[in-house]
């Protein structure tokens, strides 16, 4: 029986999704092909090999518009032969890319292929492609939602009002976020899976100075008030001090068989064990990773006791800190080398990002299992397991 391994991951640093971002001046097409370029040089593999490239771009408009990947991939001197895809599945598209890529070699479909992903929120901020005034959910929507949707940050003070999840609480775990990204980056342990661009070679969001202290004194980032005569339970306590940060940033997989691999010289770092994806109240939006984890370790026929690092997006510590309270898991095998709210969240490009950092975290600790999951605009989630082989 075919198996899907990951024989290469990298990713970019991660700048500041703003004009005056490290990596604002590159356009978002180059930041992928460099990846790309990248992941190549590393593995050492003929381009032409590659049967596809799946990329996850969230904001797929202006310059992330026409399907980005493919121009990366043309852009990173791929051979023109080399087809390329972008998908949304929101902040989860670059793992739903892992997801597709993964599922094509157990297939047969696929002998080798890349899943990555990309986002320039400095060049194209977030809801760009949603003009002012255009109604991108419909009147089905509006009718089974009467009261209407809201924004993710108002989905976080929810989570954080429903679970009773304080200011202390969440502010405590973006400091940890931080102190546990300087120290990776102190230690080392990025080295492998960052590949720098243009001059830039360390994310810039990380804050080694961070305390609660400093974090206490930020402003409620989504206080308003109609929403607070809608939802009275709120306490306003998201700042962005507790949430991840707009970014830029790429990053890429390079998947495969073992089968293909031994051919091919490639070492493998990690098979791709399992697979779920799920949807959830899309107006609480952000906790799918708490069925989600569920149902991949059903899939997987594994418990959280068999599980050694968890990767969890930390789109804002409260989604984190719900899904510890549900599943029990022990924090101090989350996101070991700090999560999104340090090293920043580039939207399409997170879902590698998470895989590259977690494939790598594996085999610097030893780890046999590890977990990944994120959750997604519109109540979605994904999450898979890695296996060490």
């Amino acid at each position: 029986m075919r198996d899907a391994v990951i024989v290469e991951a990298v990713r970019t640093p991660i700048g500041k999704g703003k004009p005056n971002g490290s990596l604002a001046h590159v356009h978002p097409v180059e930041v992928l092909a460099h990846t790309l370029r990248t992941l190549v040089e590393r593995s050492g593999i003929d381009p032409a090999l590659i049967d596809d490239v799946i990329g996850g771009t969230v904001d797929q408009v202006g310059e992330q518009a026409m399907n980005t990947t493919r121009y990366a991939v043309l852009s990173a001197g791929f051979p023109e032969s080399v087809p390329a895809t972008t998908v949304d599945r929101q902040c989860g598209s670059s793992q739903q890319a892992v997801h597709f890529a993964a599922q094509g070699v157990l297939s047969g479909a696929y002998d080798l292929v890349v899943a990555c992903g990309v986002e320039s929120m400095s060049r194209v901020p977030m809801w760009s492609n949603v003009p002012a005034g255009a109604d991108p959910f419909g009147p089905g929507v509006a009718e089974r939602y009467p009261e209407g949707l809201v924004p993710q940050g108002i989905s976080a003070e929810l989570i954080a009002a429903k679970w009773s999840i304080g200011r202390e609480q969440m502010d405590d775990f973006a400091v940890s976020s931080h102190l546990k990204a300087a120290a990776a980056w102190e230690a080392g342990l990025f080295d492998a899976e960052v590949a720098p661009l243009e001059g830039v070679a360390r994310d810039e969001c990380v804050r080694p100075g961070s305390t609660t202290e400093i974090l206490a004194g930020l402003r409620p980032a989504y206080h308003d008030p109609v929403f607070a005569e809608r939802f009275p339970q709120i306490e306003w306590n998201v700042t962005a001090g507790n949430a991840s940060p707009v970014n830029d940033g790429a990053s890429a997989v390079l998947i495969t068989s073992s089968e293909t691999a031994a051919r091919l010289g490639l070492r493998p770092l990690a098979r791709l064990h399992s697979f779920a994806v799920t949807g959830s109240d899309p107006l609480l939006m952000l906790t799918g990773v708490i069925p989600a984890t569920e149902k991949v370790l059903r899939k997987a026929s594994l418990t959280l006791d068999d599980i050694d690092l968890f990767e969890v997006n930390e789109a804002f510590s409260s989604v984190v800190l719900a899904w510890r309270q549900e599943t029990g898991a022990d924090l101090a095998r989350v996101n070991v080398h700090g999560g999104a709210i340090a090293l920043g969240h580039p939207l399409g490009a997170s879902g590698t990002r998470l895989t590259t950092t977690l494939v790598h975290a594996m085999r610097e600790r030893g780890a046999r299992y590890a977990l990944q999951t994120m959750c997604e605009a519109g109540g979605l989630a994904n999450a898979l397991v890695l296996e060490r082989v």
